[in-house]
């Protein structure tokens, strides 16, 4: 059964992917008079979003806020290879499918952090690269048990063996 926060992901997941189809097949002119006029505007809301409070251990929060800026990085790379007037068609298909690779990271990595904040009750951070997961436990209690446990919830999220790697902070 799925449930309203399974429902609103999948809605917001598609909402995103169609808006990006649309972005991607405009027309180039349309693009660049576009951005030029919102540019001023985003930098506003960039300096505004960056502002955050944390109240997690100072080790996963600092992990949190690297990757990302990292992937924000990498998302405006893509942006701006995708805005490109002298990108081949080819090359615009490969950074979509990139940004769509993140978005769908992204989503996996805030469920398998729930997924550990609800069955153990402890803060962590996750990272998921090709077939390496990296889990960054914030526990002063460093047990063999815990992290299999932790690599067999984690494992189950996947179709497909996984790396995974778990490391405790505390």
């Amino acid at each position: 059964m799925i449930n309203k926060k399974n429902l609103w992901f999948l809605t917001l997941f598609s909402l995103v992917l169609v808006l990006s189809v649309y972005y991607v097949t405009m027309p180039n002119e349309l693009l660049v008079t576009t951005n030029g006029n919102n540019l001023s505007n985003t930098s506003s809301e960039d300096e505004t979003s960056e502002e955050v409070s944390i109240e997690e251990s100072s080790v996963i929060s600092a992990l949190k806020v690297e990757d990302d800026n990292q992937v924000l990085e990498e998302i405006n790379e893509l942006k701006k290879t995708l805005t490109g007037l002298d990108i081949t068609t080819e090359d615009k298909n490969v950074a979509f499918e990139k940004l769509k690779t993140i978005n769908q990271n992204n989503g996996k990595e805030e469920t398998l952090e729930a997924k550990i904040k609800n069955e153990y009750d402890l803060e962590a951070f996750v990272k998921i690269t090709n077939d390496q997961v990296r889990v960054v436990v914030g526990s002063s209690e460093h047990s063999t048990k815990l992290a299999n446990e932790i690599m067999n919830t984690v494992q189950e999220e996947f179709d497909s063996k996984m790396y995974i790697s778990v490391q405790f902070q505390g």
